[in-house]
């Protein structure tokens, strides 16, 4: 019996062959993929620019709300917006003592 070296050799170089172009497509296709997560992704710098923005937005709220507890404490405190307040009441007070005389 003649052995037949020769077939096996043609079927491994087929094989050999297959297996090259299935792994060349393969790599193409996550290739594509790579770059479309990366496309839909955010980039680094879009990712900077959003944190900065909120960063931004964080110190300015906090620097109104500084501003506007310091200024309602200075005008609790100073004596014409005191007087004023003591002149609301008082108006106030002696409306609602002549609409219970009637």
């Amino acid at each position: 019996m003649k052995a037949r070296t020769r077939s096996h050799a043609k079927d491994a170089a087929l094989l050999t062959s297959l297996a090259e172009s299935i792994g060349s497509a393969l790599g193409t296709i996550a290739a594509k993929a790579n770059a479309a997560q990366k496309a839909l992704g955010r980039s680094s710098a879009v990712h900077v620019v959003e944190r900065e923005g909120k960063r931004l937005a964080r110190k300015s709220k906090r620097a109104v709300r500084k501003t506007t507890k310091a200024t309602a404490a200075s005008l609790k405190r100073s004596k014409v917006a005191k007087a004023a307040r003591r002149g609301l009441r008082r108006a106030s007070s002696s409306v609602k003592r002549a609409t219970h005389r009637k």
